[in-house]
């Protein structure tokens, strides 16, 4: 019987499963380390572009403080990785409103030329490893991922809910 004070996962949770999930996370953590090192970025900036990207593709205004709420940032920290982000030439600032305070965040093309290029052996090894699934397997795969990402986002969230606070870069 588990301890309600110190919960623990379904008896029949398949741990080889999770764990292959860690080694996944773990290894995908080293790949960006990897790749973002030989091109002097931070995990934090390729986050940030990555945050960027889905947000733009999706219509929506980037501003430094969806950075700032996304990636829990401190304030400072989030001016520092602008500017980072801004000298490496990977994004452009743009005043907008008639006030022109507020401050929107684009990705220049050589944000996404460097992207391309730091994570297509990603890419095309990800896709060889896909290419011997077939399509129903994949929409499992789909599946399983969603509710994996949807359940580390509710893992997440009651964690900061407990009183976790934001970070440097």
């Amino acid at each position: 019987m588990s301890d309600a004070s110190n919960p623990r996962p379904e008896a029949g949770a398949p741990q080889d499963l999770v764990r292959l999930l860690q080694d996944f996370t773990l290894e995908a953590n080293h790949y960006v380390d990897a790749a973002g090192g030989k091109n002097d970025m931070h995990r934090t900036d390729l986050n940030a572009l990555a945050v960027i990207m889905r947000h733009s593709a999706a219509g929506r205004v980037v501003t430094p403080g969806v950075l700032r709420s996304e990636l829990r940032l401190s304030s400072p920290a989030t001016t520092a990785l602008v500017d980072r982000l801004h000298a490496s030439g990977h994004v452009t600032r743009d005043r907008l409103g008639t006030d022109r305070r507020q401050v929107q965040l684009h990705m220049t093309p050589k944000a996404y030329q460097d992207g391309s290029a730091m994570f297509m052996p990603l890419a095309m090894r990800m896709g060889q490893a896909m290419s011997g699934y077939s399509d129903a397997e994949l929409d499992v795969v789909r599946r399983f991922m969603t509710d994996m990402i949807e359940a580390t986002i509710a893992a997440r969230t009651e964690t900061a809910e407990n009183g976790n606070q934001p970070h440097s870069a």
